[in-house]
């Protein structure tokens, strides 16, 4: 179902609630599919996952989800550190403090447990999207609605006008690709 943004009140010289509506719709419609919250087994499993290859530090283990989701997973270090506490208290993992920092590694129990199968890392689940090729357009996506709003809220009549004529170019070029292929 296509929705024009003149529907919305683009260019109609109605920039207020309806304009937010039609904003919050496009960037609604790029927010990252996986978004940044994964429940707390998927960030156990890829805590697992990534320490069964190397010792890491906390925020290493962040970067690498981060970098191995291709950017639609970054998991907070209010999800990371506790979960690296629990799997301490379960004997999973062992901590070293060297230079401030401390290194995590997993125990001999660690290791079984990845073998037996608790290390699924999320970013290679099947059922999950393409992330490094759809998070740059997603990133795309959600700037251009900034922008849009941008206009919305402090451009003249004229220059919300030619937006329009913007973003209605750039949907049918979009569809364009698609037709292509």
């Amino acid at each position: 179902m296509h929705q024009s943004f003149s529907s919305f009140g683009f260019g109609a010289g109605a920039a207020g609630e309806s304009l937010w509506e039609a904003v919050d719709q496009l960037r609604t419609g790029f927010e990252k599919r996986a978004g940044s919250r994964m429940a707390r087994g998927d960030v156990r499993a890829a805590v697992l996952a990534l320490l069964a290859e190397e010792p890491m530090h906390g925020y290493q283990i962040i970067r690498e989800i981060e970098r191995r989701s291709g950017g639609e997973w970054k998991p907070s270090a209010g999800s990371v550190y506790p979960a690296l506490q629990m799997l301490a208290d379960e004997g999973l993992i062992s901590a070293e403090e060297s230079n401030g920092r401390k290194t995590y590694a997993l125990t001999d129990a660690g290791g079984e447990a990845v073998a037996a199968g608790e290390a699924n890392a999320p970013w290679e689940s099947s059922g999950q999207r393409a992330p490094k090729r759809h998070g740059a357009l997603a990133q795309a996506g959600f700037e251009l609605a900034q922008a849009a709003a941008q206009v919305g809220r402090t451009g003249n009549a004229e220059q919300v006008a030619e937006a329009v004529e913007v973003l209605e170019d750039a949907r049918r070029r979009l569809y364009s690709i698609l037709a292509q292929g």
